[in-house]
């Protein structure tokens, strides 16, 4: 069984506390000595590159962008969780504990959970003294709203550009370490593989995707925050680049990956309209604060939503969980909808959407509005323009969006919303300290699989990314690096950075020398297709068994004839491409067999042979309360490693939200 390194005999309350005053710590003039490099600058990254200079490290941080600021942490609209309890509506650090962990179905670790839930509370503080822009209620408090899962509000927000405001935030304290010369920023850097001496993560090979060459760095520990692989499915709300290379190459090197088949179907995002697309759009969990979800109850209804009654709309979540409503968790909501439209109640064109509607909320603001503007028998048109500001001043940007991509107006019209790809629970697994199963290699954020179980709760993946990089790595990463301060800096023309560089070098010059017929993109979509399919919103032993399959020819087919315009020494953006595609091709192999292997109902991960009379999922504790934690041997060969979940407070139940 693998080693969490949780703190042992004290309490789960106690737990980060106790490991605060009793791990080792590096003295200031050591940590100068220490170099540390970090891959990735979205909010894991980008946090702990600040915390880690402000203390003194020597931070070497790589993104593959233009700008840490292109991270994909800017997309997270919606909020950031902590339990600061200022709506005095019952919440605390143990309930935020309790709702993650049930919101996972059970399959978190619990001494992470909760430390993430006691440190949420110090990141609205960091965030607010370096004037994150959270929105205010009328006294000057920070304003809090719902999220799904949760009965409290708890959500921290700016708008409808949460993620955009924190990542600012993060970028500008690493830009003044970058100034103060304890950051070096290396932009348009790709990693490409880990350099290992002795056992010890010692560097990383980075290809310059300006130029296109090589380059080796030493670093006394690596730290990977490089996001979710979200993109395997090809459609996605994930940007286009966001990819799984460095965590894979990490993986083919010895760090175990955890949960693969963990990923996260979001439930309000702009539906699928054609093979075109490259990609998809979230509409911010957010808006299932306040807006409602129906289908027509006739099927294949065709009038405009506009002209369907009330009493022939079917509220499909507040009936089936009247105790959430339209704010149960992403999984139970994404598995809802596709129900009803595989029933034959979807709406729209493709009958693959249901209405997200914000008619009421606007008459509910508009009647608060006309009560606060003192205005007596105002008339209807006048209590819904005053609507329609408040919920413009709440949500505006993400409504502009949506009727930028539709042409529809949302004011008027009930938006339309689909489940899609958005997270990935699954990652490389890593311990209490957040360390892989690689010394000196750690994972931070969504890259790794520790806070979220089966399925995350809204709002938290910002609240993860930051509890990581600000408030944990530096107590961590000191444990490890205590021991390390008489390791000089090793050169980087040692064998083993040659070797692993030669190996990198190999690679690419084997993908460039396939010359085939097929693009890249053709390989991209036929797996995302399979996987979809297959491994998507529901999956069965059959499917999965075809999908390893397939998955397997399709390896064969990009290896023999995929071909990449340009030249390795350039800019080269397909050739940057087809190494995460290839990587992909590989993931999704073992995502479909940790899949296959898990043969019950838990979160995101839906068997239909697993599941209740009434179609909800069915987990088996007895069976299953274990991390999948796999250890890649060779060619589509991995071996199962199982982590036991003890639960000693939140004590495992079927989830209900009704």
């Amino acid at each position: 069984m693998l080693d969490a390194k949780i703190p042992q005999g004290v309490p789960l309350d106690d737990k980060w506390t106790y490991y605060k005053g009793h791990c080792k710590l590096v003295n200031p003039a050591n940590k100068r000595k220490l170099e540390v490099i970090i891959v990735g600058t979205g909010l894991a990254g980008a946090s702990a590159a600040a915390a880690l200079g402000e203390l003194g490290y020597s931070v070497k941080a790589f993104c593959f962008q233009d700008s840490p600021r292109r991270a994909h942490s800017i997309a997270a609209q919606g909020g950031i969780n902590a339990a600061k309890n200022y709506q005095n509506d019952g919440d605390s650090v143990f309930r935020l504990f309790y709702d993650t962990i049930k919101g996972g179905d059970y399959r978190a670790r619990e001494a992470n959970v909760h430390r993430l839930a006691e440190v949420s509370t110090n990141i609205i503080d960091q965030c607010v003294a370096q004037g994150v822009p959270f929105a205010r209620e009328y006294g000057g408090l920070l304003s809090n709203r719902s999220f799904g899962g949760t009965q409290v509000q708890r959500t921290f927000y700016a708008a409808g550009q949460t993620g955009q405001q924190l990542l600012i935030g993060a970028y500008q304290a690493m830009e003044r370490q970058v100034a103060l010369g304890n950051v070096k920023m290396y932009s348009r850097h790709e990693m490409l593989d880990i350099v290992t001496i002795d056992g010890k993560t010692r560097g990383v090979i980075c290809r310059n995707l300006v130029t296109g060459k090589l380059e080796r760095f030493f670093g006394h520990a690596v730290l990977l925050c490089t996001g979710g692989y979200g993109n395997v499915f090809y459609l996605s709300t994930n940007a286009m680049g966001c990819n799984v290379t460095a965590a894979w190459k990490a993986h083919k090197k010895g760090a175990w990956f955890g949960n693969p088949c963990f990923t996260q179907i979001h439930p309000t995002c702009i539906p699928v309209t054609g093979d075109h697309q490259s990609k998809l759009t979230l509409m911010s969990e957010s808006l299932r604060n306040d807006g409602r979800i129906w289908v027509p109850k006739k099927q294949g209804d065709n009038r405009k939503p506009n002209e369907i009654p009330e009493d022939e709309r079917d509220y499909y979540l507040e009936r089936r969980y009247p105790a959430f409503g339209n704010l149960v968790p992403r999984d139970v909501a994404s598995r809802a909808a596709k129900e009803r439209c595989d029933a034959g109640y979807g709406v729209g064109t493709s009958k693959q959407a249901v209405y997200l509607d914000y008619a009421d909320a606007i008459k509910r603001y508009g009647h608060i509005e006309v009560g606060k503007h003192g205005l007596e028998n105002a008339d209807e048109e006048t209590i819904i323009k005053l609507g329609k500001e408040v919920v413009k001043e709440k949500y505006g940007n993400l409504f502009d969006m949506y009727e930028k991509i539709t042409g529809e107006n949302p004011y008027e019209i009930p938006m339309r919303i689909y489940p899609a790809v958005h997270y990935t629970m699954g990652g490389l697994w890593v311990d209490y300290e957040l360390m892989t199963t690689i010394p000196g290699l750690y994972c931070l954020g969504e890259a790794n699989f520790s806070d979220h179980g089966a399925n995350r709760l809204g709002a938290s993946a910002l609240m993860q990314g930051l509890a990581d990089g600000y408030f944990v790595i530096p107590y961590t990463m000191g444990n490890y690096l205590s021991d390390e301060i008489r390791t000089k800096a090793i050169p980087t023309d040692h064998p083993a950075f040659v070797e692993t560089e030669k190996a990198v070098a190999d690679r690419i010059n084997q993908l460039m020398n396939i010359k085939g017929k097929q693009t890249v993109e053709s390989f991209h979509k036929r797996l995302g297709k399979i996987m979809w399919d297959k491994c998507g919103m529901a999956r069965n032993a059959e499917g999965l068994k075809r999908a390893i399959a397939e998955i397997q020819q399709l390896k064969k087919d990009f290896w023999s004839d995929l071909r990449i315009p340009g030249e390795i020494n350039e800019m080269n953006p397909e050739l940057d491409k087809a190494g995460r595609v290839a990587d992909f091709i590989e993931l999704g192999e073992l995502m479909c067999i940790d899949a296959l292997q898990r043969n019950e109902s838990c979160g995101g991960h839906f068997r239909e042979e697993s599941q209740t009379p009434e179609g909800e999922a069915d987990r088996k504790d007895s069976e299953f309360s274990y991390v999948s934690s796999w250890e890649f041997k060779s060619d589509h060969q991995w071996e199962l490693h199982r982590e036991e979940l003890k639960f000693e407070v939140a004590k495992p139940s079927q989830r209900s939200y009704k």
